[in-house]
């Protein structure tokens, strides 16, 4: 699930997973162990999640939408 969305994420934004993994510092490889399957560790999702602004629950495949909306209500008087 997570190669797919990247991949398509990727091509949505004009560019390839190698070039992704280049500008993240990462090996050409990292992008060959995903298309196997391979979830990338939790501080490489925060920042591919960055790169393409999105959710990391999108990236999972947890939610359908890409940003997540925070609603803030203030604490209730005492």
């Amino acid at each position: 699930m997570f190669w797919n969305i990247f991949y398509a994420l990727c091509e949505s934004h004009g560019t390839t997973p190698n070039a992704v993994c280049k500008k993240l510092k990462l090996s050409n490889a990292t992008a060959t162990h995903w298309k196997n399957g391979t979830i990338p560790r939790g501080d490489i999702l925060l920042n591919i999640a960055d790169y393409f602004n999105c959710s990391v629950d999108y990236l999972l495949g947890r939610t359908n939408q890409s940003h997540v909306c925070l609603l803030y209500t203030s604490p209730s008087p005492r």
